[in-house]
């Protein structure tokens, strides 16, 4: 789960519902990505970060380093 932007929506008091609407996509579709089931593309990756005011390295940059430790 990527516990960093439910972090930081949480922070910012922005419910998931309406962190889609601002970003444009669904609330299921912002439930995968934080579920990590679904990997945004760029112009979505970019807005989540633009509206949790941070960057998008902040929020995916160690993916691959994470899933290493869960193995």
């Amino acid at each position: 789960m990527n516990s960093r932007i439910s972090d930081l929506r949480s922070y910012h008091g922005i419910t998931q519902r309406e962190l889609a609407r601002r970003v444009g996509i669904s609330s299921a579709a912002m439930s995968a990505i934080e579920r990590e089931v679904h990997i945004p593309n760029v112009i979505t990756a970019l807005r989540i970060a633009r509206e949790l005011r941070t960057t998008v390295e902040e929020l995916w940059g160690d993916m691959k380093e994470d899933a290493k430790r869960e193995k």
